[in-house]
């Protein structure tokens, strides 16, 4: 096994119409399996066209590892210098700070392998995308247990989610998180702003605690929460606020990928069985289960009736987090 420190001679990666230069290809990026930078080379090829529909024309951030998991991370938000000039960018803009950034823009996959080449293991996408970015076209909602809540809770969230989903017509992909939690995203009209996108999330989250109280919490600050319950995140949709996107690897010892599923295999999946190891073989079987993501944008308004309910009825939103624009990386 090479060590995390070694070199080895540069490797040329043929991804897509691009040939990406690979320096470092044995570098153990996770030393608990041994998984090398060319491993995730190889993984992020063998789910191509999943990771650039994840990504495709989103401002993009970058969580980079440049001396594998056993070194600092970093969370790149600005394109390193040094590009080739066929990787795309896009410019977002933070007023509190007066600040913009350049982020990585994915229209193929060798920007995606030019990414891994500088480190990347993570990638973190916006809910927008460059046509305008203050108009979100995805709605994200995350389902982030306490410390104390097992995965069974989480199933049986993920099933309240489907059937409320279900009852307002709209289409929801589910996909683990990578970790201990499960994502759903559902496309969305790009009608509207993210403070709207965000309250109508709140008010999805809401109408989720009242059907399963025992098992869910939509209480914003950490300290206050059951930590027996879940989360569902809902601030998750606040401008700049990004998680790992379908089929991004996550920088865990065993290098676990946020993996999308059918709504049948919710209560099968074992979310720490799906690695840079088992994920390609099931990619080449399945294909990509969102593939359809895009065929059908839903309209929030619906939602944004329930969030006027509920503040008629008393509720209070707890207000952004700070941070929001935040422009750290």
């Amino acid at each position: 096994m090479a060590s995390s420190g070694s070199k080895s001679p540069a490797i040329e990666i043929e991804a897509g119409e691009r040939d990406v230069r690979v320096t470092n290809p044995d570098r153990v990026y996770f030393p608990q399996t041994g998984a090398t930078k060319l491993d995730l080379v190889r993984y992020y090829l063998s789910v191509g066209d999943g990771i650039v529909r994840a990504l495709r024309e989103r401002p993009c951030m970058m969580h980079r590892f440049p001396e594998g998991l056993s070194g600092d991370k970093v969370h790149q938000k600005r394109l390193p210098f040094g590009a080739p000039p066929w990787v795309e960018t896009v410019r977002v803009t933070f007023p509190r700070y007066n600040r913009h950034a350049d982020e990585l823009c994915v229209t193929e996959l060798g920007s995606v392998i030019w990414a891994v080449q500088m480190s990347t293991v993570e990638f973190h996408p916006w809910n927008s995308r460059r046509a305008d970015t203050e108009k979100p076209d995805e709605w994200r909602i995350d389902l982030d247990p306490m410390p104390q809540c097992d995965f069974a809770t989480v199933r049986r969230v993920a099933h309240v989610v489907h059937e409320v989903l279900d009852e307002l017509g709209i289409a929801g992909y589910p996909k683990t998180s990578g970790g201990h939690g499960m994502h759903v995203y559902v496309r969305i009209e790009p009608q509207w702003g993210f403070a709207d996108v965000r309250r109508a999330a709140l008010a999805f989250a809401r109408e989720v605690e009242r059907r399963t109280p025992d098992d869910v919490t939509t209480t914003w600050w950490r300290k206050d929460r059951d930590p027996t319950k879940l989360f569902v995140d809902y601030n998750q949709n606040a401008r700049d606020h990004t998680i790992a996107s379908a089929y991004s690897v996550r920088g865990t010892p065993t290098g676990t990928v946020s993996t999308p599923i059918r709504w049948d295999e919710v209560d099968d999946v074992e979310p720490l069985d799906c690695t840079i190891a088992t994920v390609p073989a099931r990619f080449a079987e399945l294909g990509d289960l969102h593939a359809a993501i895009d065929d059908v944008a839903h309209s929030i308004a619906p939602l944004l009736e329930w969030a006027d309910r509920d503040e008629r009825e008393g509720a209070e939103d707890p207000g952004e987090p700070d941070g929001a624009d935040g422009t750290a990386g």
